[in-house]
């Protein structure tokens, strides 16, 4: 069984959610899961991993400045071992951007960074209005409001498909 790696960036929590469902579906296929935000990252030894997950949520467009960071400063032990990548993002909720190929953020990440992922997804993210802070909130709704996404200040509202997720978690075993 292998000992894996998963390693992620979020800005409200939904990514971690992720990860820990992520963890459950590969643990009851007996290997080890440790999961690890970037910002609690150092002295993690990578090389005592079997498999590296790293996933990153967007805000304003954009991946974690940690997480690309995190990717070029270990491109070559990522590569050295079965790895892969997801991105959360709420454009994701619509099924013409929900997979990799098709998502305008993770393709630009991708054109950013030098790291080639052997493993992608996309999930779509979750909108929680009542937690943002009142220029966020203002933010979210614009955008949310050009993409006909939810504009209720009260609403949370979760996109996620966590049969997806699991599936990405059977994918990450078989890697």
């Amino acid at each position: 069984m292998a000992n894996i790696l998963i390693i992620y960036s979020t800005t409200d929590g939904q990514t971690g959610k992720i990860c820990e469902r992520l963890r459950q579906v590969i643990e009851q296929q007996g290997h080890q899961v440790t999961v690890v935000a970037i910002a609690d990252q150092a002295g993690i030894d990578l090389a005592a991993f079997d498999k590296i997950v790293i996933g990153a949520s967007i805000r304003y467009g954009k991946h974690s400045p940690q997480i690309s960071a995190f990717i070029e400063g270990n491109r070559q032990i990522l590569e050295s071992k079965p790895n892969a990548f997801f991105s959360v993002n709420v454009v994701a909720r619509k099924p013409e951007k929900s997979r990799p190929e098709q998502n305008p953020y993770l393709q630009k990440f991708l054109r950013k960074i030098s790291w080639q992922p052997q493993q992608l997804a996309v999930f779509a993210g979750k909108i929680d209005y009542p937690s943002y802070r009142p220029i966020d909130r203002f933010m979210i709704r614009l955008i949310m409001w050009m993409t006909k996404g939810p504009t209720d200040p009260t609403a949370v509202v979760e996109f996620t498909d966590w049969q997806q997720v699991e599936e990405f978690g059977r994918v990450i075993c078989a890697m």
